[in-house]
């Protein structure tokens, strides 16, 4: 089918309209699809081999958005290669979704792939209203005919359904909410793009809670009890709550615009005093909350944690004299320092400022006399930065917030640089900076506790001299000359602090650059995919946001 080409069923009759001819629903069928059986038995004797011919993308693409726009969901699906699960979607589109009526206009195929529009019109209760996107659909092959086939997978219906979940029209399930930010400014999907899940999810949990009531809507029902419904179109308006959260939208706006710049980047701003989270953003918006439920090594930022525990079992204090050669082994495995640059006669926070890996393996080592055990760097992170607990954020987070699991061999050593088993998100490592510059763990939060009722996290105070000695270090990091963060840090007013943290990914050619720091009384964190050191793509991300608070 030519680009510009459409499909459309308009009250039950089913037309194509290309070149400006009219086919019937019944002939049409039989045209394209190949209603004589000679040809259709020729074809099934010799099946096709290779790739996906751009005839065929364009041919099978047309069949099989005809017959969904003619609401023939058995011969769509017929027209997959996963015709038992396409089948049941393709009808709880039509009957689930309420679409009277719709448009379907195909793009230019590119290989296989066949982009299209849709424009469904949605009738409930004598009310109608227009739900347009964009979709794509691909073209293989049949396993065993050769025959092209479209790929079944929920995005053909809709960009935004995933496995299980299934487009519903109807008096919505949960009431209406307006959330605003700390100082009562409305935040909308549309102003705060990543903020779309998260007021999904405050809707879900909050709405009742707040007074709202519900409205007639589409949504995407997601089928699962933790997962949140996605709105899609609003038919008519439910009375909203009010749910007050902590975000600042000031820094909302400089997070946004400041992981746009990448592919993929996810943000966090934490205020050190209360734990109150100001700004939470991710690129790509929508969707997946990777600053919140993301699971990452977080590189040498994790530093910070590995510091506390040399200091809290006697190792090293940020004054004390630590090797920083270029290497160093543990139990047979070698780890490097970055371009294997070394310090000779160098103190724990010179190696910090310019994130010595050596030195945090060297000066501990495998059978170190303090009597360090493997848990230990585990067991500092609980007691002093909360991380292993589960937060009440009052969105979801990961399972639990952060992880730093018990090691053992050369692996406990890539644990002390942030590699081995550790993961975190932007969240998580934001609050390990908001915890040094406080001087003690706040649970980070959205809403209030008295939302849902919930339990906050709590964890002991970092000894004074633990704390002032991470003051020092990061305070070194963002403002010595040779300070893997002072170039991302300059112009960030003080007091400020910063750990930079690039985190190797198999397969990946570029590590992700983690960077984390405080200013006054705001702290945040970020990572960039794939964006190299710390200090050239997450640094300029966390100053912007610290600048904006």
């Amino acid at each position: 089918m030519r680009s510009g080409a459409k499909v459309a069923i308009v009250g039950g009759v089913f037309a194509v309209v290309a070149g400006g001819v009219g086919y019937g629903g019944y002939n049409l069928w039989n045209g394209v699809t190949g209603g004589d059986s000679t040809v259709n038995a020729r074809a099934e004797s010799a099946p096709r081999t290779g790739p996906i011919t751009d005839e065929e993308a364009t041919a099978t693409a047309k069949d099989f958005l005809a017959a969904w726009a003619a609401g023939e969901s058995d011969r769509a699906a017929q027209l997959t290669n996963d015709p038992v699960t396409a089948g049941p979607a393709l009808l709880a589109y039509k009957e689930g979704a309420k679409v009277s009526k719709s448009v379907i206009t195909p793009g230019t195929p590119v290989g296989p792939r066949v982009p299209f529009t849709v424009r469904a019109t949605v009738s409930y209760e004598g009310v109608s209203k227009d739900l347009s996107y964009a979709s794509e659909l691909s073209v293989v092959r049949g396993l065993t005919t050769g025959r092209p086939l479209v790929r079944w997978q929920p995005t053909v219906l809709h960009p935004k359904l995933t496995a299980g979940a299934t487009l519903r029209t109807g008096t919505a399930k949960v009431a209406s909410v307006k959330a605003v930010d700390r100082n009562g400014v409305e935040l909308t999907k549309e102003k705060y793009p990543s903020l779309g899940v998260v007021i999904d999810t405050l809707r879900q949990r909050y709405g009742a809670e707040t007074g709202g009531t519900t409205g007639v809507e589409t949504w995407i029902d997601s089928g699962s009890q933790t997962v949140p419904d996605v709105p899609l179109l609003v038919l008519r308006k439910g009375e909203p709550g009010t749910v007050e959260t902590t975000i600042d939208a000031g820094v909302q706006a400089a997070a946004e615009k400041a992981v746009k710049a990448y592919g993929q980047a996810s943000v966090a701003a934490v205020e050190p005093s209360t734990g109150a989270i100001r700004a939470v953003a991710n690129s790509p918006a929508e969707g997946f909350n990777a600053a919140f439920q993301g699971q990452q090594a977080p590189g040498s930022t994790m530093k910070i944690v590995t510091a506390a525990m040399m200091m809290e079992h006697g190792i090293a204090g940020p004054d004390d004299r630590v090797e920083c050669p270029p290497t160093a082994t543990w139990l047979g495995t070698t780890f490097q320092n970055l371009d294997r640059f070394e310090i000779k006669n160098g103190t724990l926070t010179e190696s910090f400022r310019r994130s010595c890996n050596t030195a945090f393996i060297k000066a501990i080592g495998p059978l170190n006399e303090k009597g360090v055990a493997d848990t230990a760097l585990g067991e500092t992170a609980r007691r002093y930065f909360g991380i292993g607990a589960v937060w009440e954020v009052g969105v979801p987070t990961t399972p639990t917030d952060g992880s730093v699991p018990a090691s053992d061999g050369p692996e406990t050593a890539a644990s002390y640089i942030g590699q081995g088993k550790i993961t975190m998100n932007a969240l998580n490592v934001a609050s390990l900076s908001a915890t040094v510059r406080d001087g003690g763990f706040r649970q980070p939060y959205l809403v209030a506790k008295e939302y849902g009722d919930r339990e906050f996290v709590t964890a002991e105070r970092l000894p004074e001299g633990i704390a002032s000695g991470l003051r020092k270090m990061m305070r070194s990091a963002a403002t010595a000359s040779d300070g893997t963060a002072t170039e991302a840090m300059a112009g960030v007013p003080s007091p400020k602090g910063a750990k930079t943290g690039s985190a190797e990914v198999d397969n990946q050619g570029m590590s992700n650059s983690w960077f984390t720091g405080y200013s006054g009384d705001l702290a945040a964190a970020a990572v960039v995919q794939a964006g190299g050191h710390g200090g050239d793509a997450a640094g300029p991300v966390v100053a912007k946001v610290l600048k904006a608070g």
